[in-house]
């Protein structure tokens, strides 16, 4: 009677620790289940992007992060909220000259052109810049700039186009290089 009061005992202390152990696992499961990881979208993830304390170093990582607010703009579905924010992003890379030059135009034909490439089912599907050893630097008028090459590839369902663009930086008094303008490189050779 002993021995078998004892293996009893030992019995109902492993059935306990399963159901703890069981009970554990339930919890771990649904705390973990029920959380959704929220992904963040290539549009979310560059107005993340505070240029205020991270402005890119060098043109091309200005054009870089250009290219970037380029594609979620024209590729990425996004709100109205959104496109007015990537396009504020974008005006945040470019001289003060052409951001007053533009004025609020700027945004009108952004939507526009956005409107007409998703009508048309076209989106930059790739971008490639200068190497940076192809970046061209020079001074005009007591002002450091550089110019470089960005290649757009388009694509219109199998069709694919490359467009490439010459863009002309300038350092500002914050040291920082901003976009003083582009053009299309063909245009530029002629």
């Amino acid at each position: 009677m002993k021995r078998s009061k004892g293996i009893r005992g030992m019995l109902v202390f492993l059935f306990l620790i399963c159901l703890l152990v069981g009970y554990y696992f339930y919890l771990s499961n649904k705390v973990g289940g029920d959380e959704e990881e929220a992904e963040i979208t290539k549009v979310q993830e560059a107005l993340l992007r505070d240029l205020s304390r991270n402005y890119p170093a060098s043109p091309k990582e200005v054009l870089r992060y250009y290219s970037d607010l380029l594609q979620c703009l024209y590729n990425e579905p996004c709100s109205e909220e959104e496109l007015e924010q990537l396009a504020d992003k974008a005006m945040e890379l470019c001289d003060a000259d052409l951001v007053s030059y533009q004025s609020g135009e700027f945004i009108n034909r952004l939507k526009s052109d956005v409107k007409t490439y998703k009508d048309q089912d076209i989106q930059i599907s790739s971008y490639k810049t200068s190497s940076s050893t192809d970046v061209e630097y020079f001074t005009k008028d007591g002002k450091e700039c550089a110019s470089l090459f960005c290649s757009y590839t388009l694509r219109k369902g199998t069709t694919l186009q490359v467009l490439e663009e010459v863009f002309i930086m300038r350092k500002d008094e914050d040291g920082h290089w901003k976009i003083f303008g582009w053009d299309e490189a063909a245009a530029v050779k002629e």
